[in-house]
């Protein structure tokens, strides 16, 4: 802050810091922007109990920001992307992770299977049942509950469903096989429109593909390989239900986890 001493009023009021308040009340219940001497609003406005930072021009990537005494962002408020960074890596806040998961799953080759989220396993009382959504080269787009030979209750523990719109940045796979011989694994996030009309309640439609993996190569019982899905990061809207697959270009019994890394929009 300049030196007043010595200076006339006329050389430094427009550095002066004041509450936009006609009348001489100072600061009240009611929030006023802080202007400078000439009358131009800064990005703060003030009341006796709240605080507000809003940009008078443009959205920037840290319209408001805390740091370390070594100049480093702790605390980053984005409202170009509407979004608040943290941590000293400034990580999303809204950072999430979802798993999907399938332990001795036993697969035919070429069919496309359903992973359960990270809630339910394949090793429970009543054994999940793998789920095929078809052999064709991407899994089945449609997925009708009623034709299914699986009661619904074995179907629910693998269905994502997602109460608000997400962005997913990243998807990674850790797989291994019960095979002496090498074979090839292929995964697959899918999203969905879920009917909530009677008749139809549950069943699947519209579906796209998220992301997938590629071919994860040369998995066998003497291994755990790691891969990362393509075609992220990307926008999932509200109300979508989330199936992970795995396809195998062999019949044997293989083990999978993809972990999801998602923030809430």
């Amino acid at each position: 802050m300049p030196a007043f001493t010595g200076k006339t009023f006329s050389s430094f009021y427009k550095n002066l810091l004041g509450i936009n308040q006609a009348s001489n009340i100072g600061v009240t219940t009611s929030t006023k922007e802080i202007q400078d001497g000439t009358g131009d609003n800064t990005s703060i406005s003030l009341s006796d109990d709240q605080l507000i930072v809003k940009p008078q021009n443009d959205n920037t990537v840290s319209t408001f920001v805390a740091q370390d005494n070594g100049a480093n962002n702790i605390l980053a408020v984005d409202t170009t992307n509407s979004r608040v960074l943290c941590g000293s890596s400034q990580v999303n806040a809204l950072t999430m992770y979802q798993e999907f998961n399938a332990t001795a799953i036993s697969t035919a080759a070429g069919h496309h299977y359903m992973l359960a989220t990270a809630t339910a396993g394949y090793i429970t009382t009543y054994n999940l049942e793998e789920i095929s959504l078809g052999n064709g080269a991407d899994p089945a787009l449609v997925l009708d509950v009623s034709a299914e030979s699986d009661d619904t209750y074995l179907i629910v523990p693998h269905y994502w469903y997602l109460p608000d719109a997400i962005t997913i940045m990243s998807a990674h796979v850790l797989s291994g096989a019960y095979a002496a011989t090498d074979r090839d694994l292929n995964f697959h996030l899918v999203s969905y429109d879920m009917s909530t009309s009677a008749g139809t309640y549950g069943d699947l439609s519209g579906g796209v593909i998220v992301a997938d993996s590629g071919l994860t190569e040369e998995v066998t019982e003497d291994v755990i390989k790691i891969d990362t899905m393509t075609n992220l990061p990307t926008d999932v809207a509200a109300g979508k239900v989330i199936l992970a697959t795995v396809e195998s270009t062999a019949t044997d019994l293989i083990s999978v986890k993809i972990i999801v890394k998602y923030h809430i929009q």
